[in-house]
């Protein structure tokens, strides 16, 4: 009897997947744990594997094609059993009248059927159609930083073809296909949507004009290459002046020269124009140098001697603009959403570190790693959350999810913006454990070499600029935690201690809350907790 393969869930908050690659196509014998293709989800790219012996009798999703769970994607069963039946019991409807291929028929009866040639179709005749992967959760689009392939040049299996920049990091994108580079669909630093066409890899000479003329998401740029010229020099370039009619002795400039020598104080009649008829423009303007005033011949009059002189400043207006990246870009929807959805709150406590700095410098002669403050925070937040669950959760519209785990995201700056990997089960780490994690997860988000599954799956958020100099701040709430803890510097203050003012050591703290959630109380009984861990480390240990 034929089998109805189903689109799997293949994560937690999978609602639909999209077919990277078919491994099998209509007529190939299967076996159960035979690889049959490659499916994106929202998290990565899987294998889909067949729970079943037979032949594949049909496919009715294309390559590059989302689908929700549960929809059917193939149908497995005996070479030539008629499987329509079945489709149109799984479907609940009849079985459609325009199928992908029958049960033994060769591939060519769909592109016969359909619009235009599929990637399939190309792929019987080894030419790969390779399109932008999904290499984060949420990636939408991606940037060529750079191609290590060009038009012509042989690829082989493992080859890099590209440097794609995402939200979150530059990432080698490998072409898994064998031949020669037939098309890039992508040039250097524009962007391309998920599934748009990156390149296509064949035999070489292969003729996929016709392909190419079906047409696909165009690559957008990300920056207009006019935009580096300034504007005002480009208007002065289309810009017509017409000959006055009055007398050939009136000056000829630019509008822009004008305003220049206007603002430095240069009198035209004194410029020689370079471009045609003697007419002055900008270039004339920044390259005048003026003549040596010669010496007076005569006194001033007295009244005019008397006068203040105001020296002159010549001044230049210059900027600089780049284009907005990937990262950042993703920094400002995600941040924007979060301010102006969640409702934030705000505690800030004072934290004596007297018996912290003291506790760190003992711990540090023993410890394999050299423990920072951060450490201590890290795992002193980590202990609070679970005496505190409230604070450990998240709002999802209708619901509210307590997480009995503890992860927490540690905010990293890097060059284009921030990223948050995320040191997962921290309750029950140990400070060197801690330490040696966090300064992993630094040096590799420095170096942009972070994978999606350092970043996803933060219960909670710390950020802090104590290292900078920051005595105090707030911090906007990740999503989708429901608290983010702002770290400033220890201060030396002055502070009392039994009834005399002493030196002190002391560090602010400053919790976001998301109002739907958590309220001041439960903030403020988490943030005791932590003050209390923290001012008697060895309750750390405990």
């Amino acid at each position: 009897m034929a089998e109805v393969v189903k689109m799997p869930k293949m994560s937690d908050t999978m609602t639909e997947g999209v077919m990277a690659k078919w491994h099998k196509k209509v007529g190939d014998k299967v076996k159960s744990g035979d690889v049959m293709a490659e499916v994106e989800t929202d998290k990565a790219t899987m294998d889909l594997e067949s729970y079943w012996d037979g032949t594949v009798l049909y496919i009715g999703v294309e390559e590059g094609k989302a689908v929700p769970v549960d929809a059917v994607i193939a149908v497995i069963g005996k070479e030539g059993e008629d499987y329509k039946a079945a489709l149109a019991a799984e479907q609940g409807a009849e079985a459609p009248k325009s199928e992908a291929a029958p049960a033994a028929a060769p591939v060519e009866d769909k592109k016969e059927a359909s619009a235009g040639i599929t990637d399939a179709d190309l792929e019987k005749i080894g030419v790969t159609v390779i399109r932008m992967p999904l290499l984060s959760d949420t990636m939408t689009e991606g940037v060529i930083a750079e191609w290590h392939k060009k038009v012509g040049d042989k690829v082989k299996n493992d080859d890099i073809l590209a440097d794609v920049e995402t939200d979150k990091a530059t990432m080698e994108v490998m072409g898994y296909a064998e031949g020669t580079l037939l098309h890039i669909g992508v040039e250097k630093g524009a962007a391309a949507k998920v599934n748009g066409i990156m390149a296509i890899v064949g035999p070489e000479g292969t003729d996929i004009s016709e392909f190419l003329k079906q047409g696909d998401a165009p690559a957008t740029p990300v920056a207009d290459k006019k935009a580096d010229a300034p504007v005002a020099e480009t208007a002065v370039a289309t810009e017509t002046i017409a000959a006055p009619a009055e007398g050939a002795d009136r000056v000829k400039a630019s509008p822009l020269a004008k305003r220049i020598a206007k603002d430095k104080g240069i009198d035209l009649a004194k410029v020689a124009g370079s471009a045609d008829g003697g007419r002055i423009i900008k270039k004339d303007i920044e390259n005048f140098k003026p003549a040596a005033a010669p010496q007076a011949v005569s006194a001033a009059p007295a009244e005019k001697s008397a006068s203040v002189s105001i020296p002159q400043f010549i001044g230049e207006e210059k900027y600089t603009e780049k284009p907005v990246t990937q990262m950042r870009k993703v920094i400002a929807k995600r941040l924007s959403e979060s301010l102006f959805t969640a409702p934030h709150f705000y505690l800030t406590m004072s934290i004596d570190m007297d018996g912290a700095i003291a506790a760190r410098t003992k711990i540090n002669e023993y410890a394999p790693v050299k423990i920072s403050f951060n450490d201590m925070v890290l795992k002193a937040v980590a202990i609070a959350l679970k005496q505190h669950p409230n604070v450990n959760s998240s709002w999802l519209g209708d619901k509210i999810r307590y997480n009995e785990h503890v992860n927490i995201g540690v905010a990293v700056a890097v060059e284009d913006g921030l990223l948050v990997p995320v040191v997962r089960f921290a309750d029950g780490k140990s400070l060197s454990h801690i330490s040696a994690e966090v300064k992993d997860f630094a040096q590799r988000a420095k170096a942009k070499k972070l994978q999606p599954s350092d970043w996803e799956g933060s219960t909670f958020t710390i950020s802090n600029l104590g290292m900078f100099g920051i005595d105090e701040f707030t911090a906007i709430i990740n999503p989708p935690d429901a608290c983010i803890l702002a770290i400033g510097g220890i201060s030396q203050v002055p502070v009392v201690k039994n009834g005399a003012v002493v030196p002190g050591n002391v560090m602010k703290v400053t919790l976001s809350c998301d109002h739907r959630v958590v309220d001041g109380a439960t903030g403020s009984a988490f943030l005791q907790t932590l003050k209390a861990l923290l001012e008697e480390p060895v309750r750390l240990l405990v």
